[in-house]
């Protein structure tokens, strides 16, 4: 079989799809299984974040420290992102999802031994280079999984994540804490088993390539200019919504606990709300964006969380706690709707758009991170969330994207 075949073939699925062609069924064990497997990828991100108080008071680390190992590890988990989707794109590695996996083992083995701060910043940075594998692949197994149901594809394999996410905080919380930073070595036993999953889906789609026949891609309705416009919109809008994520994945536990006086747990348990809101929010989007169409979801759901992001740095304990489930719905409805609205705008380059939005996007929200820390060392926390709360007025940019044609 020839190489170029084999590039053709890796594509069929999307191709086919944007013609109406669907060339299976929906493969539910397969979307569970990645699903799955970016649980296990996104507890591991989300945990290092958790552990952060943990980690300020053994080592020591101001809030610019904190602010560089995110960096570190947004660097790794992102912004190589889209290098790693173009080139997987030419050639599709499905096989390299178990090796990435393996990358985040020997990540959280470090977070659990080290003794100096460098050797957390190796961890974060492995744990990010497991991820930056991770997302582009995956993202092109569940579309070529999802038999035309992109959203709902999408929906679910972010599901899988936000839930990892939100498992981070608990287990942070209920595990690390009270057992102590060595306990995170625990969770290496969890990739490995992600590694053997992926290797049997990495099996899969390997299996499907080569039982595929080419197709042409489709021709594109709009103009490149507005291609690359709507791309970039599509990216500003993210990063915006990552920015605020960020400052709160990253910072929202000290804010709670200088704010109201509450223990590491109890704020671990605050940010599990927003970030369970943000599970619920993912599923809810991608499945109403088949409904309704994408550009609509992104509309609600980038302008509507600006009255509840206002409020929240003023309002007490209580109403924190439902704003930030609140938030956390509204925001992350949007992300499945942004990554189905670019894979419309660039059909056959499933492995670029992921890098994009899941990498590039999500690895400037790491370095604005960063600036935030240095941001709250001088000025206080209280003051970060202050200027967040108007980050999504710049979800007026949507006005920029094309009405596109779903019929």
């Amino acid at each position: 079989m020839s190489r170029a075949f084999r590039k053709r073939g890796a594509r069929v699925a999307e191709a086919a799809a944007y013609r109406g062609q669907n060339p299976a069924t929906t493969a539910w064990a397969v979307l569970v299984a990645i699903s799955l497997c970016h649980m296990i990828n996104d507890v591991m991100q989300s945990m290092l974040s958790a552990i952060y108080p943990l980690l300020q008071q053994e080592f020591s680390l101001s809030y610019g420290q904190i602010g560089l190992m995110t960096f570190a590890f947004q660097v790794t988990a992102s912004l190589l992102q889209p290098i790693v989707g173009a080139v997987t794109d030419k050639n599709p590695m499905p096989r390299s999802l178990a090796f990435g996996m393996g990358s985040t083992f020997f990540g959280v083995l470090l977070l659990a031994l080290a003794h100096e701060y460098w050797v957390l910043l190796i961890g974060a940075m492995l744990i990010g280079v497991g991820s930056s594998v991770f997302h582009p692949e995956s993202s092109r197994v569940a579309r070529i999984a999802s038999g035309g149901r992109f959203g709902m594809a999408q929906s679910l394999f972010q599901l899988g994540g936000n839930f990892g996410q939100a498992l981070g905080p608990l287990l942070a919380a209920f595990i690390v804490v009270p057992l102590g930073r060595p306990s995170i070595a625990i969770f290496s036993a969890a990739a490995m088993l992600g590694s053997a999953i992926l290797w049997r889906i990495g099996t899969w789609v390997e299996g499907r390539r080569k039982a595929s026949t080419a197709r042409a891609r489709p021709e594109l309705s709009l103009s490149r200019g507005r291609v690359v416009m709507a791309i970039v919109v599509l990216a500003l809008l993210t990063f915006t919504k990552n920015i605020y994520t960020a400052s709160l994945s990253s910072y929202y536990t000290f804010f709670l606990i200088e704010k109201f006086g509450l223990t590491t747990q109890h704020a671990q348990i605050m940010l599990f709300l927003f970030l369970a809101g943000m599970a619920g929010g993912v599923m809810l989007g991608g499945v109403i964006g088949d409904r309704i169409g994408p550009l609509k979801v992104i509309w609600f759901s980038i302008l509507g969380i600006l009255p509840f992001t206002l409020a929240l740095p003023h309002v007490g304990l209580a109403a924190t706690g439902v704003l930030t489930v609140l938030i956390g719905l509204i925001l992350a409805s949007a992300f499945p709707a942004i990554v189905v609205f670019a894979q419309e705008l660039v059909p056959g380059r499933t492995g670029l758009i992921a890098g994009i939005f899941f990498g590039f996007s999500f690895g400037m929200g790491g370095i604005a991170a960063a600036v935030l820390g240095v941001l709250a060392d001088a000025r206080g926390i209280e003051f970060v969330y202050k200027i967040c709360s108007f980050l999504p007025l710049m979800g007026l940019l949507t006005v920029f994207l094309p009405r596109m044609n779903r019929g």
